[in-house]
C-alpha cells in the first residue's frame, strides 16, 4: 500500500535542477534492451502509482496486495507480501503501509506482530537481486534518498523515502523553492487530521489531486493513499540499466 504523509518541505541532496535532465542523461548511455522486458514485482501495491512509473521506466510490472485493487492498471494479484513468492522477477518494490507510523513517530510498524520493513527487507535481501523499498520520512529505510513533487514539476510536495539495493542514484533533482506553497498552488496534504475526521478539504477535488499526481485512473481516497509515478520512473530507469 502507498501511503501519504506531511506537507512541508525538506530539502534534497543533488547538483541538477530537475529530473528531466537526469533521465536524459541516463537515456543517453548504456546498452540496447532487448525486445523483452525485464519483470518487477511490486509489493503491496495499492493503487499502482509506483507501478506506472515502472512501466513508463520499462518494466512489466506484477502487483500483489492483501487487498483487492480494481483499479490497478497492470497485472494483479491479490495475497500477501510477506508470502507472496518472489522468483521469476529481476527486480522488485515494496511498499508498506505506513498510516500508522505517519500519524505517530512512537508507533511500532506492526502488522499481525510483524515488524513489516525489517521482514520484507530480509525477504528481498535473499533473492540478491535489486529492490526499492518505499516509505514516508522518518521510516527506518537504510540509507534512503529522498524526492518530492517539487523535483518533478508537481503541484504536491508528498516527500517520500526509497531504501535502494543493487543500484545507486547520486545525484537526486532538487526540489523547487517557493516562499509560499498554497499560493503557489500546490495542493496540500496533512496525513491522519482531515481524513480521520471523516472529511476531506474543499480544494481535495478529485480533478486537482489527479493533475497534481499526474494520475488520471484512481479515486479520490486512492490518490491520497498514492505516490506520483514520476518518482519511480526516475528511479526505474537507473533501476533498469542494471538489469539489461
Amino acid at each position: 500500500m502507498e501511503c501519504s504523509s506531511g506537507n512541508y518541505p525538506l530539502s534534497v541532496t543533488g547538483e541538477t535542477n530537475n529530473a528531466a535532465t537526469l533521465l536524459k542523461v541516463i537515456g543517453q548511455g548504456g546498452n540496447q534492451m532487448s525486445d523483452k522486458k525485464p519483470r518487477l514485482l511490486d509489493l503491496f501495491c495499492g493503487a499502482g502509482g509506483a507501478a506506472m512509473g515502472y512501466h513508463r521506466a520499462g518494466f512489466e510490472v506484477v502487483g500483489v496486495d492483501i487487498k483487492p485493487q480494481p483499479h490497478y492498471p497492470f497485472e494483479f494479484i491479490q495475497a500477501d507480501a510477506l508470502t507472496y513468492p518472489l522468483d521469476g522477477f529481476d527486480a522488485y518494490h515494496a511498499s508498506p503501509p505506513c498510516q500508522d507510523y505517519s500519524i505517530s513517530r512512537n508507533m511500532l510498524w506492526v502488522k499481525g506482530g510483524e515488524r513489516l520493513i525489517p521482514n520484507i527487507r530480509q525477504r528481498l535481501l535473499e533473492t540478491g537481486l535489486p529492490y526499492v523499498i518505499e516509505n514516508v520520512p522518518g521510516a527506518p529505510l537504510l540509507t534512503p534518498i529522498e524526492l518530492s513533487g517539487m523535483s518533478f514539476g508537481l503541484k504536491i510536495i508528498r516527500r517520500r523515502l526509497f531504501e535502494l539495493f543493487g543500484f545507486d542514484i547520486l545525484l537526486v533533482p532538487s526540489p523547487r523553492v517557493e516562499t509560499n506553497y498554497r499560493r503557489a498552488g500546490y495542493v496540500p496534504y496533512q496525513h491522519g487530521t482531515s481524513i480521520k475526521r471523516g472529511h476531506l478539504p474543499n480544494i481535495w477535488t478529485k480533478d486537482r489531486l489527479q493533475k497534481a499526481m499526474g494520475i488520471d485512473w484512481m479515486n479520490i481516497k486512492e490518490i491520497t493513499q498514492a505516490i506520483p509515478p514520476a518518482y519511480t520512473e526516475f528511479i526505474g530507469k537507473y533501476l533498469i540499466e542494471v538489469i539489461k
